[in-house]
């Protein structure tokens, strides 16, 4: 009976700590955080955005095509 009652109570401290959730300053770190988050995302792909995009070589119209001739003789 001792062996029921000690897992019991064990179970019960153990519902009841995981019950009752993050304190407040703990939930007002994770929020920070999140907004840390958020704000490094926003600030990357606002950084990415403005890049300046690399000029491509301007097309040879008079390149090598896929056809080839054969050399005259």
């Amino acid at each position: 009976m001792k062996k029921v009652l000690s897992i019991v109570m064990v179970a019960a401290f153990a519902t009841a700590f995981v019950a009752c959730g993050p304190s407040a300053e703990e939930k007002a770190k994770m929020e920070e955080r999140a907004k840390q988050v958020a704000d490094s995302i926003a600030a990357a792909i606002s950084a990415s955005m403005n890049e300046v995009p690399v000029e491509t070589a301007p097309v040879d119209s008079t390149a090598a095509t896929t056809e080839t001739t054969a050399p005259a003789h």
